[in-house]
């Protein structure tokens, strides 16, 4: 546009500039619906269309039906329903299902330990402290104790490390000064416990969490100072006398 202070003006040519076509394209961004949103329509400045929000390239609401169901991909840019499992399942990746995914019921821990017996009395000398060997296993899950080579330990097997539940119970027939049992790791680390005199026989128990690596070994220990060696019982047909047991609670 020519201004005051133009000392002349060419104005059919000033006008034109002005006045100048609108671009058309705009009319792209009128109308539409209630509900509609705007969506691009190609690569083109300003070329939009309006569109239902449930368009075919949303992912449709009709692709759930159920409370829980879960949208997964059977392939590249292909959504899909996974249906809601049943309470108490977990989900699983699994390749071999559509989704790469199901529903499935948690697998029951598996017990892991060991629990060793005595078939046989084993002599413990006056004043001697005396490590007990077991010759019968209960049961053995993972390699934690061998009947013919250092049946006195409790071996931590490889994969197992971590905290373990351990059990034992040492009875003698000593019942005249007082009992004393206890626990090694790796051969030192000694706990101790002690048993009441019984006139019958006394009975020592062991019962406490401990933290045990790869390759850690347990053993059990006994001392009795009656003046004479006296037994650690065996095992018979109505009880338990002594025993050794350890369980896997977990990393």
């Amino acid at each position: 546009m020519p201004t005051s202070t133009d000392l002349v003006t060419d104005l059919p040519a000033d006008f034109e500039v002005f006045g100048q076509a609108v671009d058309t394209s705009m009319a792209d961004l009128k109308g539409g619906t209630s509900g509609q949103v705007l969506s691009k329509n190609s690569n083109t400045d300003m070329d939009f269309v309006w569109v239902t929000s449930d368009d075919a390239n949303a992912i449709q609401n009709a692709i759930v039906d159920a409370k829980g169901d879960l949208i997964a991909a059977t392939a590249a840019d292909t959504p899909a329903r996974l249906a809601v499992g049943t309470n108490g399942q977990l989900l699983t990746a699994d390749s071999t299902a559509a989704t790469g995914l199901k529903w499935a019921s948690p697998a029951a821990a598996a017990f892991v330990g060991c629990s060793l017996t005595k078939s046989a009395a084993q002599s413990i000398p006056n004043a001697t402290e005396t490590v007990i060997t077991f010759d019968t296993e209960s049961f053995d899950t993972d390699a934690f104790h061998s009947t013919s080579t250092n049946t006195s330990r409790i071996t931590i097997p490889a994969g197992k490390a971590g905290k373990y539940l351990v059990v034992a119970q040492i009875m003698s027939n000593s019942a005249t000064a007082q009992t004393q049992g206890g626990m090694r790791k790796n051969g030192s680390g000694v706990f101790t416990y002690y048993a009441p005199k019984d006139p019958t026989a006394p009975c020592v128990l062991i019962n406490m969490i401990i933290d045990l690596a790869v390759a850690d070994y347990l053993e059990i220990f006994v001392y009795q100072g009656s003046g004479s060696a006296k037994d650690v019982l065996a095992n018979n047909y109505t009880a338990n006398a002594t025993i050794f047991s350890v369980q896997y609670l977990g990393a």
